[in-house]
């Protein structure tokens, strides 16, 4: 069976569920709810090998020139196998497709997304607007994970937050 990229669907919601909070239970990734996902689809794409999905990542638009990626995961058998790259090349393209100037992140993994092109910052550069996941994190306030952009040359602190801001 040939593993297949694309945008998901809505019937790949439970096996995204999952995936995601498989990792999540393991204190990797934050939870994210059933409605949550539903709510989100079209913001996740996937990767399958036949009926599988195997990985996942969300492109969260935040503001008008603010993207973030959330919620990557791939199953352990399918690690090490460029298919979390291959999921993140179609949500970096979708940002530029529509006009998305930069992507953060926040993650524990930090040497897979510089090998993708991200960079690390300080938490505190990122805009507050990004952090209304946080809340509902249980490691709030006390985030252990790495923030990251892309392009590596953003400077997130010249985006402006502001209705039809640029940078």
């Amino acid at each position: 069976m040939s593993m297949v990229i694309a945008k998901a669907q809505i019937t790949d919601v439970p096996q995204i569920h999952r995936l995601i909070n498989k990792f999540a239970s393991r204190g990797e990734l934050l939870a994210r709810a059933l409605s949550e996902i539903y709510e989100n689809v079209r913001d996740f794409s996937v990767a399958r090998d036949g009926e599988e999905i195997v990985a996942c990542a969300a492109l969260h638009i935040n503001w008008s020139n603010l993207a973030e990626i959330r919620s990557l995961a791939v199953l352990e058998k399918k690690q090490n196998q460029k298919i979390g790259t291959q999921v993140m090349k179609i949500c970096l393209e979708e940002a530029n497709n529509i006009g998305i100037s930069t992507i953060f992140c926040l993650t524990y993994k930090p040497h897979f997304f510089e090998k993708i092109g991200f960079r690390m910052v300080d938490k505190s550069e990122l805009p507050q607007k990004v952090w209304t996941d946080c809340y509902r994190c249980p490691k709030f306030p006390e985030c252990d994970e790495v923030a990251m952009i892309w392009p590596p040359d953003a400077l997130i602190n010249s985006i402006s937050m502001t209705p039809g801001g640029h940078h």
